[in-house]
């Protein structure tokens, strides 16, 4: 398992930040919609259902701080983490000392 993580650690990196922003805004979202409704009288929202509203939606297609933090994490993790068959990545199976990494 740890060859076959490494080789795709950056796809995996990737996956793991988007589910970990999409759960954190969902439910820093939820608790921001709540305090509205409760304010006008109604009662809060669940993260689950916030996560199926439209608002959540839409907040998150409207968020451009995230399109500068994949940018910084695409360009930042590309440089430690390999992904195999990727021209961009040096071969994952190559010793350190052929790659100069000296």
């Amino acid at each position: 398992m740890g060859a076959a993580t490494y080789e795709n650690s950056l796809s995996l990196v990737f996956l793991l930040l988007f589910f970990l922003s999409i759960g954190v805004h969902a439910v820093g979202g939820a608790a921001a919609y709540s305090e509205e409704l409760l304010a006008q009288g109604k009662p809060a929202v669940p993260v689950f259902e916030y996560l199926h509203s439209a608002r959540f939606w839409f907040e998150s297609f409207q968020n451009w701080q995230s399109e500068f933090l994949s940018l910084a994490a695409m360009v930042i993790l590309s440089v430690f983490l390999r992904q195999r068959g990727s021209p961009e990545s040096k071969p994952v199976d190559a010793p350190h000392g052929e790659t100069g990494g000296g």
